[in-house]
């Protein structure tokens, strides 16, 4: 993606023949479709971000982790593929395939993730109420502040989240080792805003209020200490709305790794719940 002044679409191939699915998922910013993950990336508009399409596909964008690219979530495509969603993938600015300036606390997710799914909406585009984000790390935490300021994004699905700014961090200890924590958060998170020109983004427990009554889930590791304690000061912000899903042994954004079954059961099941089209 591009310069901080600039929104950039991803770049569509076309194919006579192909319509676009009724319902989309951005997975951490990737947007999944009903229709197949193939069927999107022929449709000419699956872009890859933090992983690709699956067997036989040309991935296109989509967005995971901090560092990461569309590579990273291959797996989680192909379980929405089997369940008849695409996606559309899209690299981080700076990441991949995208250019621009990185930004590895994900502070232009909004921005870039708002151009998605602008991308998605246009005739003969998906139906509105039918997108959904889906993101692992960086890009579950994009996800989770972006849903509250833009209502056509209908769910999301965030794994790995802990956040991407000090406000985030409100589940830190209070002794002593979470004063100095928060002190050299705030050093770096100030630096990295004056080095890079972004703007810290709204907070993530502000965006799922802002998101209410939208459904949320939030998936944490297991094995990772501080998962599941900010999963669960994030749900509380909105307890009615937000779930969160603890995976057992689970490392960091590796649920579907962990228990294949369980994660799929319960991703797909919650968006079937909050985009497939009826009929």
């Amino acid at each position: 993606m591009a310069g901080k002044d600039t929104e950039v679409l991803p770049q569509p191939r076309s194919e006579q023949g192909q319509s676009r699915p009724r319902s989309a998922v951005v997975l951490g910013p990737v947007l999944a479709v009903e229709g197949g993950l193939c069927r999107a990336a022929r449709a000419g508009w699956l872009a890859g971000v933090a992983s690709g399409a699956g067997p036989g596909c040309d991935p296109g964008d989509r967005t995971g982790g901090s560092g990461s690219t569309r590579t990273a979530v291959l797996g989680q495509a192909a379980v929405l593929a089997r369940h008849g969603y695409g996606a559309l993938l899209v690299d981080s600015r700076g990441h991949g395939l995208s250019g621009g300036h990185a930004m590895d606390f994900g502070w232009w997710g909004g921005r870039d993730i708002a151009a998605a799914v602008s991308f998605l909406a246009r005739p003969p585009g998906i139906h509105a109420g039918k997108i959904a984000l889906l993101g692992e790390s960086m890009g579950g935490e994009q996800a989770l502040a972006a849903a509250g300021s833009d209502p056509r994004i209908r769910a999301v699905v965030a794994e790995g989240a802990t956040g991407q700014q000090l406000a985030d961090h409100g589940w830190l200890p209070y002794g002593i080792d979470g004063v100095l924590q928060r002190g050299m958060e705030w050093v770096q998170y100030t630096a990295a805003g004056l080095l890079s020109g972004a703007s810290q983004p709204g907070s993530i427990r502000d965006g799922i209020r802002a998101a209410a009554p939208r459904p949320v889930v939030i998936i944490a590791g297991g094995a990772v200490a501080d998962e599941p304690v900010a999963a669960r000061w994030f749900q509380a912000a909105s307890p009615a709305t937000v779930q969160v899903w603890v995976v057992p042994h689970a490392g960091h954004t590796q649920g579907l790794a962990t228990a294949p079954r369980a994660w799929e059961a319960r991703v797909i099941s919650f968006l079937n719940a909050a985009v497939r089209p009826s009929g």
